[in-house]
């Protein structure tokens, strides 16, 4: 077979020989580190119908994220039902229904509008239980206020008597004065407080039969908690309120014992108080930022509806009737109703903190640097799903077991907390990675480099903040994938001695203005 002649004129003034010099990618906008992560919106769709159909109805009327009623929705069945219902998940695990649930959103999203909507009902219920009091409540002030009066005048009695009469008094005023001290005068029934101090709330739990709500569309309590009336944070009662921990006050002035004590937060804040609460001493070290659910939505303001669709009139009076019927149902329950899981729905919550605990590996880990928020997640989802099951099971929830598609729907929850989270504890400065990529970004800024070696990048930062140059590597790779460098590896120029050390490429901007 002979050879296929070459055709010398097609490839005429081509160079045969060279590869194409390679060219390099283009530099895209840089990712600010400070920039929003892409967050979920509410998944509303895991509330019983009745429930989203006023969330979402909410929503629309008031031109507010969905996240902001839903938020809200949850702290409010958490009022119904904290302190007077627990989900037992398995062995001695037992979980409280209270929540601490934090929404922030910027001003002017009509907050209080949403707050005002979704708490009234509580409020209702709250005022029908003390109808319902009010006569016990007398009867048993006029019963004491006699019993007292009959032990004073035995007593004066005794006092004037001589001989064997007078021990027979003395006897019978005794008899009078303990009947008196007997007398146990209810106090009138409180589902909510606000503006309260660290003391008010603890004496109000213990009055109220160890369970309290604090709803506000204001973040003032945290003032009171940094210690706004005393000069000194006191976080004890919000510690052991939202865990249930035995709480005992031993003082001259006052002694107070509550054994289970379950308090729930509901708040709707501007972002600010989140980054000013992180900076207050022992509220991340003591585990109180750790309680929270945090939502950070965002706001709509610019972008709404002047004319919206107002609220059905059926489908808010199904939101009242219910909220004030689970509240009235579990109120005169002393001891909690316990909510079971089925065993599906147990299945369904080890898979889900068989996937949660490698994340929480201090090294690697997605949810390492957020350890203590996230080493409650577990407990947190058990409480939203027996919160769900009380809300789809009004007066029976506790006679018939949490399903699997009730925890599915929990764990949802969770996973749109979860990324809510990390987000805000991006906002309170929580990564470490985070700071140093930005020490290492102003180091590169200064530098005014276009490609910098790593041991030149290193000499230039601080040792206090990168002890050895294994350090530097999280925060460039983080800057890498915001795309502020490229790190390469460059050729050896000889055959023997150590490869050279990798460099950087560096984004034509930070040479330019401040990215």
């Amino acid at each position: 077979m002979s050879a296929q002649p070459v055709d010398t004129d097609l490839w005429a003034g081509q160079d045969l020989t060279d590869e194409p010099a390679p060219t390099e990618t283009p530099w895209e906008e840089p990712i600010p580190l400070t920039g929003r992560r892409e967050l979920p919106v509410f998944p509303a769709h895991v509330f019983p119908a009745w429930l989203r159909e006023f969330v979402t109805a909410v929503a629309e009327e008031t031109q507010t994220p969905i996240d902001l009623a839903g938020s809200v929705a949850l702290s409010t069945l958490a009022t119904a039902s904290g302190g007077r219902a627990v989900v037992h998940v398995r062995g001695n695990w037992r979980e409280p229904t209270n929540l601490f649930v934090v929404c922030a959103l910027p001003p002017a999203n009509r907050k209080s509008a949403v707050f005002a909507l979704l708490t009234d009902p509580l409020y209702e219920a709250e005022k029908q239980l003390k109808a319902t009091m009010a006569p016990a409540i007398v009867e048993a002030a006029l019963t004491a206020r006699l019993a007292k009066e009959a032990a004073d005048k035995a007593a004066a009695k005794a006092v004037n008597a001589e001989g064997g009469k007078r021990e027979e008094l003395v006897a019978e005023a005794i008899g009078l004065a303990q009947t008196a001290e007997s007398v146990a005068v209810p106090v009138e029934p409180l589902l909510l407080a606000d503006d309260s101090t660290s003391e008010t709330v603890t004496s109000l739990i213990a009055e109220q039969g160890g369970r309290l709500a604090v709803m506000s569309a204001e973040g003032g309590i945290f003032d009171i908690i940094a210690g706004r009336y005393s000069g000194a944070p006191n976080m004890e009662v919000f510690l052991k309120g939202h865990a249930g921990d035995r709480l005992r006050v031993n003082r001259q002035t006052r002694r107070e014992y509550i054994d289970h004590p379950a308090l729930t937060i509901g708040l709707a804040v501007q972002p600010d108080v989140l980054r000013d609460i992180a900076k207050v001493k022992g509220f991340d070290g003591r585990g109180l930022l750790a309680r929270f659910l945090y939502s950070l939505p965002t706001s709509l303001v610019g972008e709404r509806e002047i004319i919206t669709d107002p609220i059905p009139e059926e489908t808010r009076a199904t939101y009242e009737r219910n909220v004030v019927a689970l509240t009235l149902s579990l109120a005169e329950w002393t001891d909690p109703a316990v909510i079971q899981l089925s065993p599906e729905a147990d299945q369904a919550l080890i898979g889900y903190q068989k996937r949660v605990e490698p994340q929480l590996r201090a090294r690697g880990g997605a949810l390492g640097h957020i350890s203590n928020w996230a080493g409650k997640l577990a407990g947190a989802v058990a409480r939203m799903a027996a919160l769900l099951h009380l809300a789809e099971h009004l007066d029976r929830g506790h006679t018939t077991p949490v399903t699997e598609a009730t925890m599915s729907n929990a764990i949802t929850l969770g996973e749109y907390f979860t990324a809510h989270a990390l987000a805000v504890f991006d906002v309170m400065g929580a990564d470490p990675t985070v700071g140093r990529a930005r020490a290492v970004l102003e180091a590169l800024r200064a530098g005014g480099w276009e490609d910098v070696s790593r041991r030149d990048l290193f000499t230039k930062l601080s040792r206090s903040e990168f002890p050895n140059v294994a350090d530097l590597e999280p925060a460039t790779a983080l800057l890498e994938e915001h795309g502020y460098l490229r790190s390469y590896q460059p050729e050896r120029t000889g055959a023997r001695g150590r490869p050279p050390a990798p460099r950087y490429r560096l984004h034509p901007a930070l040479r330019e203005t401040e990215a």
